[in-house]
C-alpha cells in the first residue's frame, strides 16, 4: 500500500468521532507537553511490542505531530487486521483547528 492509498480522516472529524480510538504514536516528550485529551499513547518505536494493548474491534485513528509517521502506522496496523486511518495534519492540524491540547499534569499544552 502506497502512502496515497493510505486511509485518512480530517482533523474536524476525528474531533467529532465518539466511536474510535485516537492512537497518538508520538514519542513520550511529544507526548507529555501537548496532547488530544483523550488520545491513547502507544509511541511509534513501542508499536509492535504493545500491539496487543489495541482492540481489533475497534477504530483507530492514528496521530502524530505531521500525519507522516502515523501514514506508516496507518499502513502497519491494516497490515495487521485494524480498522486504521491517519488524521491529515497530525497534532498540528489539531492544534489549528483549535481543539484543546493538554500537557501531562492536564494543562494547556504544546505541540512540539
Amino acid at each position: 500500500m502506497n502512502a496515497s492509498a493510505v486511509p485518512t480522516i480530517d482533523v474536524e472529524a476525528a474531533a467529532a468521532a465518539t466511536d474510535v480510538v485516537l492512537l497518538d504514536i508520538r514519542e513520550h516528550d511529544e507526548w507529555i507537553r501537548g496532547r488530544a485529551a483523550a488520545a491513547v499513547h502507544i509511541p511509534m518505536s513501542q508499536l509492535t511490542s504493545r500491539v496487543g494493548e489495541l482492540d481489533h474491534a475497534a477504530h483507530i485513528v492514528c496521530v502524530c505531530r505531521s500525519g507522516n509517521r502515523a501514514t506508516s502506522v496507518t499502513q502497519w496496523l491494516i497490515q495487521q487486521g485494524f480498522e486504521a486511518k491517519n488524521m491529515k495534519g497530525g497534532m498540528l492540524a489539531w492544534e489549528a483547528a483549535g481543539y484543546p491540547i493538554v500537557n501531562q499534569a492536564g494543562n494547556p499544552g504544546l505541540v512540539i
